[in-house]
């Protein structure tokens, strides 16, 4: 008989804005993953749309607003024997704003990018796995 452990599989949500065939990519601190870099995200909510919380994060993590907000992929990220996340890999295109800094309890500094000049480190397992993923995107 298999065992199971007593813990919660948690549903996270990353968002790529476009902009001038660049993306936003923001470094985390205060959290797990800490000094890492990825793009806006977060949880999702109850009753939310998959489009709405993209929109949601981005506007409160960056002040930016977003627009074509479509799926690009999901991955089951496994980071230790206690975190376990199936993210929602989104992408969108800018709408309006310039990117600020709005949760500086949550990050540290922002850039914008392409997929031939990430920052490091990398949020993982979340790259890795979207890499495997999603290999053409990094060619």
């Amino acid at each position: 008989m298999p065992s199971f452990r007593a813990s919660t599989v948690r549903v996270g949500l990353a968002c790529f804005v476009w902009k001038d065939n660049k993306f936003l990519m923001q470094q985390r601190f205060g959290s797990h993953g800490e000094g890492t870099w990825s793009v806006p995200g977060g949880h999702l909510e109850i009753n939310e749309s998959w489009e709405d919380c993209a929109a949601r994060e981005v506007f409160e993590e960056t002040g930016l607003h977003i627009t074509n907000v479509r799926l690009l992929t999901l991955t089951n990220d496994i980071f230790a024997a206690d975190k376990h996340y199936i993210s929602i890999w989104m992408q969108s295109d800018w709408l309006s704003g310039e990117p600020s800094i709005t949760e500086p309890d949550k990050c540290k500094a922002q850039s914008w990018n392409t997929f031939k000049d990430l920052p490091s480190p990398l949020f993982e397992p979340c790259w890795q796995n979207l890499r495997q993923a999603k290999p053409e995107l990094f060619l």
